[in-house]
């Protein structure tokens, strides 16, 4: 079978993913101000997949490379394809933005005004913020012999100009800062909200850069770089500086992008293309203001809470002191509809407490005013032995990281910095503590990341053990990973690179047998994201076995469920919604003795080859039994999820008589 049409392209199906983000906007049980975050979000997607996929298919044909890929694809075949969708999709966010958006801001009084839209106050407004914010921080740059075509970063947006005085014409380059906010709020009245964008009061100052000279034209454009990092790591001799090092190339790396307003000059897109020596033809025309993540900003400083999701507290479990809670009993936390606090003063208690001799901790993600870090830091300041694994190739969280690095060393923590050729993308925390019975373990592994931010808005999941099996593997793993330790046979975890991918087929294979000898096969799954080829064809083979299969994958999913004879027994659902799911969860019947695992693995290839993962089995029967519950929850809704048909498109489910919101249901099961 051409595997055109065994597979889904995963670039393809990424875009198919953004799309549904882009719907969100639409849906009419979202309020207005969640509608542009919608927005905004969709905006960011794209120019992370601009900085990372597309920049590595342009590598490919730079070089030459001529050859199909997994999914069938020849690389100008899969950019014509990418091109062709990404430019729909900028056109439909345009359309719904000016269409329709905008019109219901309007509607609440909530504006985002052009300058000859303004009153005498908001001019004044506007006119003061210009020459005491704007003007001292813009730094216009000529563009001639002696002043070469300027670096601008990635995401930057900016202004060609086009000018002439006695000679020929010139191009000059003013970038919008980055220093200060994309809005401007404006004096409004009432319970009215005006704002005006920085490009726009830059558009009408732009003679007072340029005295003595004309304006011929000008316009607006917006570039994305390559972003990969792809540092030689085998053979450098600190990590750490080869990303510092790579982090400092990106401001001239290759453009992948160029967007440009549409009311463009033609003597100035030459003289434009021709300075980021970009192809004229692959340029995106954007018909409206660029780069629509300013909506974040609008929705952060318009206070008109009923045009907002109505808030919640996340449920606290209760408890005097954590590590009692934990020696009681496993229990788990499943975020952001329960709190992310049990994880904090895990960290916390750990720092402060006299019969704590040791931390040991992976870090992928943090928050900026990160308590886990500050809990890590005072831990060693209080001459606790801590041992932090920094991933330093978190992408695009890489300097970040480093700062975070620094921090912790400089506080006494002794810094890992990740592995050569893998990155470190389990979660897991082992605290190592003095009791009266002797030394236990308390161990903490999860499926996101230790980020408070992010705990607010992705559902993940937290478990809290002191088992001495899991301890002992979790102890293992770091000895591993900080050390030349070589693995022994783990009993309650599988960890790639080595052996997850095999782990996992293993477990098919027993819902294939099971299946022949019971029909029970039967396997359920949620995850992030379905793309490595050898587990979808071990997927084919179950269901063309008999193997019942339900996939939640909210985003990237190459398998095409629904074939006759290959996949029709497979059935799949994306869930985008309020908050993001992130959570990795895998059920396999096994002959009606469930067994339940958390991940912080997708079933990608780079998850099983290129990152260390752990797969987490769960032995406790009431949680395991909590755990299918929230997975039935998910397969029942039919407000924000979407099925995946055979023709490969995404489709809403059918309309029933009392629909259901998984996460709103959640929410009232968890806090009620």
């Amino acid at each position: 079978m051409d595997e055109k049409n065994k597979f889904i392209h995963r670039d393809l199906s990424w875009l198919s993913f953004n799309q549904r983000v882009l719907e969100e906007a639409t849906d009419p049980q979202n309020p207005l101000l969640e509608k542009i975050k919608f927005l905004a979000i969709f905006a960011n997607n794209l120019d992370e997949f601009f900085m990372v996929r597309v920049a590595g298919c342009r590598r490919l044909l730079d070089s030459g490379y001529n050859h199909k890929d997994d999914f069938g694809y020849f690389p100008q075949e899969l950019f014509s394809e990418i091109k062709l969708r990404s430019d729909a999709l900028i056109g439909r966010l345009y359309d719904l933005y000016e269409n329709t958006i905008k019109k219901d801001l309007e509607k609440h009084k909530i504006f985002i005004r052009k300058a000859p839209q303004l009153n005498a106050d908001q001019k004044k407004a506007v006119k003061r913020y210009f020459e005491s914010t704007l003007y001292p921080i813009i730094t216009p740059m000529a563009v001639d012999q002696s002043h070469p075509f300027p670096v601008l970063h990635t995401k930057t947006t900016a202004f060609g100009v086009h000018l002439k005085k006695d000679a020929d014409p010139v191009l000059a380059i003013i970038p919008v800062p980055k220093s200060i906010p994309r809005l401007l709020k404006l004096p409004s009245e009432g319970d009215e909200f005006s704002f005006i964008l920085i490009d726009d009061i830059i558009r009408e100052n732009l003679e007072s850069f340029f005295r003595g000279y004309t304006l011929l034209g000008n316009f607006a454009f917006r570039i994305i770089r390559d972003s990969e990092i792809s540092a030689q790591e085998e053979y450098t001799s600190s990590l750490l500086k080869a990303i510092e090092e790579e982090i400092k190339k990106r401001p001239k790396a290759k453009v992948v992008s160029l967007q440009i307003e549409n009311n463009r000059h033609p003597e100035l897109l030459k003289l434009l293309h021709e300075g980021m020596e970009f192809p004229e033809e692959s340029i995106t025309n954007i018909g409206g203001d660029l780069d629509m993540t300013y909506l974040f900003e609008l929705a952060g400083q318009v206070t008109k809470p009923e045009l907002l999701y109505r808030s919640f507290v996340p449920a606290k479990k209760e408890y005097d002191n954590i590590f009692d809670a934990v020696k009681e009993e496993d229990f788990f936390v499943h975020l952001p509809y329960q709190s992310f606090q049990p994880t904090i003063d895990l960290i916390q208690s750990a720092a402060r407490d006299k019969d704590v001799l040791a931390i040991k901790m992976t870090l992928y993600r943090a928050d900026e005013e990160s308590a886990i870090i500050k809990g890590l830091m005072e831990a060693a300041k209080n001459k606790k032995q801590v041992t932090v694994l920094v991933e330093l190739k978190a992408r695009f969280d890489e300097e970040k990281n480093i700062s975070w690095t620094k921090e912790l060393e400089a506080a006494g923590c002794h810094v890992i910095y990740g592995i050569t050729g893998l990155k470190i993308h389990s979660k897991m925390t082992l605290i190592v503590r003095r009791e009266e019975t002797g030394i236990r373990r308390y161990v903490h592994i999860a499926t996101g990341n230790y980020n408070e931010k992010t705990a607010r808005v992705y559902s993940d999941i937290g478990y809290f053990t002191v088992n001495e099996d899991v301890a002992r593997d979790i102890s293992d793993v770091f000895n591993v990973i900080t050390g030349y330790s070589l693995p022994s046979r783990w009993k309650r975890i599988v960890s790639a690179p080595r052996d997850l991918r095999e782990y996992f087929m293993e477990l098919i294979d027993r819902e294939m047998a099971f299946q022949k000898k019971y029909k029970n096969g039967f396997i359920f799954a949620k995850m992030n994201s379905l793309e490595d080829t050898q587990i979808i064809e071990k997927l084919y083979e179950a269901s063309q076995e008999g193997v019942k299969i339900r996939l939640i994958v909210r985003g990237i999913c190459c398998l095409i469920p629904g074939l006759p004879a290959l996949s029709d027994n497979i059935e799949v659902k994306s869930i985008v919604g309020r908050f993001l799911e992130h959570s990795r969860v895998y059920f396999f019947n096994n002959n009606a003795v469930p067994r339940v695992f958390i991940a912080s693995s997708d079933w990608m290839r780079r998850n099983f080859d290129r990152r260390v993962e752990l797969l987490f089995e769960i032995y406790a029967e009431k949680i395991k039994g909590d755990i299918r519950n929230i997975l039935e929850i998910y397969w029942s809704d039919d407000l924000k999820s979407r099925v995946l048909a055979s023709d490969k498109s995404y489709v809403r489910p059918a309309k029933v008589n009392t629909p259901v919101n998984a996460q709103e249901n959640l929410i009232k099961h968890y806090t009620s």
